[in-house]
């Protein structure tokens, strides 16, 4: 390892933070340049996004062969599960009070913002019943997550179960996942080239009047995402895994600097498994399953911002908050937050099906999304992170829980 340190000088989060501010700089300084180097950001998302289907399909049915026994799925399904339901619907409370706190939406009008259609909302039943694919080649073909994790826990369940016969899968599903996460070793090098030309062409693109225009919903964005993981994320990791935060945010510091470049959940779950096992002790078998799990249902950074939109556009519609339509927006932004797919701005369609449920035509919805469209570009980003946090919370608290936490790993300062 010290010769590894010796010729690249950097460990890779220093590395990515000087990509980041070099991004910033020429965003700013140089706006015209940046759209000319925006294909190597594309580039590294599209190296990230090709491995998230086989590292989902691979790692979770991987993870649970080596449970041995099918009776301990339940135990972690159902923590996991529990976890990840409670941050969420008190992320969605935080942005709520945030707004509320604020009152960023008072005084904003619409005029010269275009509509941009929603499209067609899927209702709650057609998304329970989307679980189950009707043929996995094209869901995998899609990267629709939920059926993906649905098949690669039956695969598991199923190997498990199989006994001696299904030991050969059982080897080829443990060689084929380390081979995946060594590649994903490799990609992660290029972090800080895509990291640079990612946040200059997004700050070129929206330039200060992102700031001039839109700043109270980007300082709640901001107040948001902090209090999530300084008063939510960092206290439950300590209670239940003893971990600090100076340790604990040392440790995960690389998946958050690929969250917030990438702005996607599924592109920062490669990152986060390696950072979870070799920084905070997480086991490969809790990681292979909860942090899959989390990339497709983990959003508190978009339940945070659902709640804080909704009340946003609320505000700007003049809609009084009373106590029905605030319980309302809090069951309903939660909800959506879990249909959330795990793609940059995909959260912000999602206010249609909160907006109805209060009354709020599709007209003003669609109006409200095209006022905020243009700028969510680094309000995703910045959303991203908590919702990052928020999965190795759930995974490191789940491994305390289930005796999975190397408590010496997790002790020991952050490997590069």
């Amino acid at each position: 390892m010290r010769g590894r340190e010796g010729r690249r000088g950097l460990i890779l989060w220093q590395r990515v933070l000087i990509g980041l501010l070099l991004g910033i700089a020429l965003g700013f300084a140089f706006p015209g340049v940046a759209p000319t180097i925006a294909f190597v950001g594309e580039l590294f998302v599209r190296l990230i996004r090709m491995l998230v289907v086989p590292v989902v399909l691979i790692t979770i049915a991987a993870g649970i062969t080596t449970l041995g026994d099918p009776s301990r799925l339940g135990s972690l399904g159902g923590r996991t599960l529990g976890l990840f339901l409670a941050t969420t619907f008190v992320a969605v409370a935080v942005g709520m009070i945030v707004a509320i706190l604020l009152r960023p939406g008072e005084g904003v009008t619409l005029a010269g913002a275009a509509a941009q259609s929603l499209g067609e909302a899927k209702t709650l039943h057609d998304q329970l019943i989307g679980i189950v694919p009707t043929n996995i080649f094209d869901s995998l073909a899609k990267g629709e997550m939920l059926p993906i994790i649905l098949f690669s826990i039956l695969i598991g369940v199923g190997v498990v179960l199989a006994g001696e016969d299904g030991r050969p899968v059982a080897n080829f599903l443990a060689a084929a996942s380390a081979v995946l996460l060594r590649i994903v070793r490799l990609v992660m090098e290029l972090t800080p080239f895509g990291v640079f030309a990612l946040v200059a062409n997004a700050v070129a693109a929206g330039g200060v009047q992102v700031f001039a225009h839109i700043g109270w919903l980007a300082l709640g964005v901001v107040i948001g995402s902090l209090i999530q993981i300084a008063f939510v994320h960092l206290p439950l990791v300590r209670t239940v895994a003893g971990i600090g935060p100076r340790r604990f945010l040392g440790g995960i510091v690389d998946a958050l600097a690929i969250a917030f470049s990438t702005a996607s959940s599924s592109a920062t779950m490669p990152v986060a498994m390696r950072c979870a096992e070799d920084n905070l002790g997480v086991s490969r078998t809790i990681t292979s399953t909860v942090l899959p799990l989390g990339a497709a249902i983990g959003k508190d950074g978009t339940a945070m911002y659902v709640g804080l939109i909704s009340l946003f556009s609320l505000q700007a519609f003049g809609v009084p908050l009373s106590p029905v339509v605030l319980g309302t927006v809090w069951l309903t932004g939660a909800l959506a937050a879990f249909g959330t797919a795990p793609v940059p701005s995909a959260s912000l369609f999602m206010l249609a099906a909160v907006l109805s449920a209060v009354g709020v035509p599709a007209e003003q919805t669609a109006l409200m999304v095209g006022f905020i469209l243009p700028f969510d570009r680094l309000l995703d980003m910045t959303r991203t992170v908590p919702s990052a946090s928020a999965n190795i919370v759930v995974a490191t608290s789940v491994a305390a829980w289930e005796g999975e936490l190397d408590r010496t790993a997790a002790s020991r300062p952050a490997q590069e």
